[in-house]
């Protein structure tokens, strides 16, 4: 009987899974492999809310495959050399695989299969597994990427997608490969409190109750802050519980002003990703340089403390970096906010907001994170780089009677809507019983040396 390995990396489920279905299609056993590789650690991409979130779909992956007859093969090491032995002791032919398009996994795809070769084995590589539409099928004339949003999403609204996969009934594997423990996610320290729970079952489950109850709202509530109201499909996204493809065919069935706009956000996801295929150097470098001479760890230590501490003085800001501590997830709203007062008001080089992002979101992401953060920064691919957003208007805007700040920020529990997102204001002796900063820095101050530093870079 043939033997084929499925190796999972972004793609933790069985639902549309097209390496594990063309591997069963042959009728042999399969091999579902995920190996721990430190070079992800050496990488900084371990950070400890997704190793949990990992620990938790790696779980679900494992009893969803026992139901079917099989098991999930966990090894740690070098991925290639891992593979390569589990190749080994299955006697497999063909190894499974999902497309990535980072520089990191391409690079790591570009070792397997020379190994893979070298012993007589092939590797099969399969698109539109992690995305929608994979970096590289539209392109405009003459460039190998867009980098302008709209003009892509044109494209991309018309591309044609594959079928979903159904769920396979039969999943066998040979009893002589041998597995590690699953991880456990109670073995992770350093998670946030209220990190969610992860796994295909949690995020099938999770659309099903957005679907019953917040999509149709979704164009009208997405940046309500104190609403709570986007999805929070993002992890299951990144994890790859959930599929882009299937969740996008199913929107458009949907149908509607809300369906649309999470349409547009899958979009910008795929978008993202051919950005960082085309340009592997933008996840650190700048996508288009302005020649920023950005403040650093060294010369803005008490600001960098004070935005990621959530101590700045401005309500909106301090809220949204406690909610990224304390869920492991921000409002995408609050991102942009948070991102525009690190990088345009503190001028502070985007790579140091970016990092501490990855450390703590569960959903932390190389190409929606970095390239997110280039677009604040003015780097990356907004077409109008230097817009600064203000934290007291966007808080009077999107969390006008302030409940998400006083969910997040309590200091300012009882502090009235028309003084929350400028608390400084308040009387003397009301100001002075507040437990909360002032201001790190004033608005008009931040936005002038702003706009000098451009014009110097000019």
């Amino acid at each position: 009987m043939s033997v084929s390995v499925v190796l999972f990396t972004s793609d933790l489920r069985l639902h549309d899974h097209p390496p594990l279905r063309a591997a069963l299609a042959g009728g042999g056993e399969v091999v579902p492999l995920f190996v721990r590789d430190p070079a992800v650690a050496a990488a900084g991409f371990a950070a400890p809310n997704r190793s949990a979130f990992l620990a938790d779909c790696l779980a679900d992956l494992d009893a969803s495959l026992r139901e079917r007859g099989g098991r999930l093969v966990v090894r740690s090491g070098d991925l290639v050399a891992q593979v390569c032995a589990v190749a080994a002791e299955a006697d497999a032919g063909e190894v499974h695989l999902a497309a990535a398009h980072s520089a990191f996994a391409t690079r790591r795809e570009d070792r397997l299969r020379r190994a893979l070769e070298a012993a007589g084995r092939r590797l099969l590589v399969h698109d539109a597994v992690t995305v929608a539409v994979p970096p590289g099928e539209v392109t405009p004339a003459g460039s190998d990427h867009f980098a302008v949003f709209t003009p892509y999403h044109r494209r991309w609204a018309q591309a044609t997608l594959r079928a979903p996969l159904a769920v396979p009934r039969r999943v066998p594997v040979p009893d002589a490969v041998r597995s590690e423990p699953l991880p456990a996610r109670e073995d992770v320290t350093g998670v946030s409190p209220a990190l969610p729970a992860g796994g295909e079952r949690e995020g099938r489950k999770r659309v099903s109750a957005y679907w019953r109850t917040g999509l149709d709202a979704y164009d009208d509530t997405r940046d309500d802050l104190a609403a709570d109201a986007t999805s929070r499909l993002s992890a299951h996204l990144h994890f790859g519980t959930l599929s882009p493809v299937e969740l996008l065919q199913r929107a458009r069935r949907h149908g509607g002003p809300g369906a649309e706009a999470l349409v547009r956000q899958l979009a910008w996801r795929d978008f993202h990703r051919q950005v960082l295929a085309a340009r592997p150097q933008a996840a650190r470098a700048d996508y288009r340089t302005k020649g920023d001479r950005w403040r650093t760890e060294r010369t803005a230590r008490a600001d960098i403390e004070a935005w990621r501490e959530g101590r700045t003085g401005y309500p909106v800001i301090d809220a949204a970096m406690r909610q990224l501590r304390h869920e492991g997830w921000m409002h995408n709203r609050a991102r942009l906010l948070t991102a525009s007062f690190l990088a345009k008001t503190l001028y502070v080089d985007w790579r140091i907001g970016a990092a501490h992002f990855l450390h703590w979101l569960v959903d932390g992401d190389i190409a929606n994170n970095q390239l997110n953060w280039q677009w604040v920064a003015g780097t990356g691919t907004d077409t109008r780089p230097n817009r600064v957003l203000n934290p007291i208007a966007q808080g009077r805007r999107y969390d006008p009677d302030g409940g998400y700040v006083r969910r997040w920020v309590p200091e300012l529990g009882g502090v009235a809507a028309r003084f929350v997102h400028e608390p400084w204001k308040l009387p003397g002796a009301d100001r002075a019983a507040l437990d909360y900063p002032d201001p790190v820095i004033d608005l008009s101050a931040g936005l002038d040396r702003f706009r000098a530093a451009r014009d110097r870079g000019r």
